[in-house]
């Protein structure tokens, strides 16, 4: 399996300085990080990014001048390759299916482990995702009972070729673009050059996406 070689730079948004500062002794731990920040408000970790843009960021969602939902859409819009991982206490499915479809990599709850925290880091920094089986939980049910407050912003079924719906397949598997390259016989420049093409057909903003294009249309692999 493969694991981060480079130096990392981590970013944490928390309004408990507690619970910052014992996450921050937790990621220090980790071979792979370099450096970690600090912020209490959005301000302020606003000031970093625009210094120092971190490989990851960690989220709180519940902050008391601007949530966690408003600081990703303002964020992203900034700095659209920023990696975001929310932790939150909250874990109903509107929270991360919100959170998901606006571009997070991965959703965690607080009382997450270390070695939970280390997997989810690890996916984000070497594939771009993490999806835990409560992320494929909620994005399931909300496309199989979906309300009038969630409609659809996915556009119609598009045209996709054998080899990008094989590809597609194996994202909603979980699979990494390392293994399915070697499933298809294919380099990893190939695949993300696939997966780049269904983000581009679809509309979807990131892998999350695709799985909810796939369920939405009846493409989910078998």
């Amino acid at each position: 399996m493969a694991t981060v070689s480079r130096s990392v730079h981590i970013a944490l948004l928390d309004d408990h300085a507690l619970f910052r500062q014992g996450l921050r002794y937790i990621l220090q731990s980790l071979p792979y990080v370099e450096t970690v920040v600090e912020a209490a408000t959005f301000a302020e970790l606003l000031a970093h990014c625009r210094q120092r843009l971190p490989d990851v960021l960690l989220l709180d969602l519940q902050m008391p001048e601007v949530d966690g939902a408003e600081a990703t859409r303002l964020l992203l819009a900034e700095f659209p390759d920023l990696k975001i991982i929310v932790l939150s206490m909250f874990s109903a499915d509107k929270f991360i299916t919100q959170m998901m479809k606006l571009g997070v990599r991965s959703y965690l709850p607080k009382d997450s482990d270390q070695e939970q925290l280390s997997q989810a880091l690890e996916a984000v920094l070497l594939t771009g995702h993490h999806f835990t089986p409560s992320i494929s939980r909620a994005l399931m049910r909300a496309v199989q009972h979906p309300t009038r407050q969630q409609p659809t912003t996915l556009p119609h079924l598009v045209q996709l070729t054998p080899r990008e719906l094989e590809v597609l397949h194996r994202i909603c598997q979980g699979r990494k673009a390392s293994e399915i390259a070697d499933e298809l016989f294919l380099s990893r420049r190939t695949v993300e050059g696939h997966r780049q093409n269904l983000l581009e057909k679809t509309g979807a903003p990131n892998s999350a996406g695709l799985v909810v294009y796939a369920a939405q249309h009846g493409l989910l692999p078998e």
